[in-house]
């Protein structure tokens, strides 16, 4: 699949020790990096690559098996300022093989370089992680941010918009000896059934999130799948998912993303698909409204399948709105920031020796600056929505990646 060989890294170090140079061989020569953990999965992944400048210009076809190895991370909205990039992965390390590392063809021919630059690092290198070149956003304050679910609610009250998710920004000061390291392996301990992940690149910042949202994947088996996530409540002690009870607003705000996706499939004339839901699961200290949906592609005449449904999914009614145009036009004239990568997407593809694409909405994600973190939240707005419940829940969302600036 992605012609990576297969090396012995010397010296043998702890993995944590190994894991924290390959970082800092990747910041301190200011070039990009990905870390990630799967949902569910034991150990992270790394992906390093050689060229300081990985930006594309749209869509890779990240769904099909021609794709090369590597890491996609793309803003909410492509712009100048937000490029999309795709990190190939001239160095891939899995923590669960600590011993040996992986590497391209370009990574092979410059190993000499590569080994020499580790070796002289010190025992517990720096991290310059990288800094985003645009200036971090105004935090809403809570008026300023209920007056625009209010004014939300009256877009649908006009029909111009069905559904659109508001968000907004926090700056929070980043704790004495804020280590970027500590901080993912807090976030992978905290929610193992989140995809869990730090991006640093030059032009896009440092971004680390726990998300629980599939975009679209393509796992061994070829099977393509997405999903619906919308709707949200707290998880109250003693409340299990099997009996929460779900309002009126947050069915429908589901049901809306849910029938976006069956359209996409209907775009595509597509039929064979499946679909399970909708079930309350959990995500962190959140319970959400959940709608899987397969579809085989050994199975169906249609080779790119996976990444004509990234077109049309991205940005999905859960991130944005219904219908698509007139909700994010609206949250260009109201919003009053810029959401950078957050609502996104992020995720490996093409992973050695499986072949696997998965790629997640980038949420409960914060972007670090020198002295203090940029958290993102949001919620989804339908015709009952009141400004001081989502209010709270944006409050409830921040605590999930907030919790490791504790």
């Amino acid at each position: 699949m992605s012609g990576l060989q297969r090396i012995a890294w010397t010296p043998a170090l702890p993995v944590g020790t190994r894991l924290r140079h390959l970082v800092a061989l990747a910041l301190t020569s200011g070039r990009p990096v990905a870390l990630w953990r799967l949902p569910g999965a034991a150990h992270a992944r790394l992906c390093l690559s050689l060229k300081v400048d990985a930006a594309y210009a749209g869509l890779p076809p990240a769904l099909e098996p021609t794709a090369p190895a590597g890491f996609a991370f793309f803003p909410f909205h492509d712009s100048d300022h937000n490029p999309p990039f795709f990190f190939p992965a001239d160095l891939f390390f899995d923590l669960a093989q600590p011993d040996e590392i992986q590497v391209s063809a370009a990574a092979a021919a410059r190993l000499p370089e590569l080994r020499q630059r580790f070796a002289n690092l010190p025992a517990t290198p720096d991290l310059p992680w990288h800094v985003s070149p645009q200036p971090a956003p105004e935090p809403a304050t809570r008026a300023t941010y209920e007056a625009l679910v209010t004014a939300g609610v009256a877009a649908i009250e006009a029909g111009t918009v069905r559904k659109v998710v508001s968000s907004r920004a926090v700056r929070q000061p980043l704790p004495a000896g804020f280590d970027v390291l500590a901080a993912f392996d807090d976030l992978q301990t905290r929610y193992p059934n989140a995809f869990v992940s730090l991006v640093s690149a030059p032009g896009a910042g440092t971004w680390l999130g726990a998300t629980p949202e599939v975009l679209a994947e393509i796992d061994e088996d070829r099977v393509f799948r997405t999903m619906a996530l919308a709707g949200t409540q707290p998880l109250l002690p003693g409340l299990i998912p099997a009996t929460a009870k779900w309002a009126q607003k947050d069915i429908e705000e589901h049901a809306l993303v849910a029938r976006y996706i069956v359209n996409c499939f209907k775009q595509l004339r597509l039929r064979e698909y499946d679909e399970r839901g909708p079930r309350t699961i959990v995500a962190g200290q959140m319970l959400h409204l959940r709608t899987d949906f397969a579809v085989h592609l050994t199975q169906v005449p249609f080779p790119t399948l996976g990444t004509d449904m990234l077109r049309l999914l991205h940005p999905t009614p859960a991130v944005g709105g219904v219908p698509r145009q007139p909700a994010l036009d609206f949250l260009r004239t109201h919003e009053g920031y810029d959401r950078a990568y957050y609502a996104g997407f992020l995720g490996p593809v093409n992973l050695p020796a499986s072949g696997v694409t998965q790629l997640f909405v980038n949420l409960r994600c914060l972007q670090l600056r020198p002295q203090e973190a940029i958290l993102y939240a949001g919620t989804g707005l339908t015709i009952d929505s009141d400004p001081a419940r989502e209010w709270q829940e944006t409050e409830l969302k921040l605590r999930t990646v907030g919790a490791i600036l504790q």
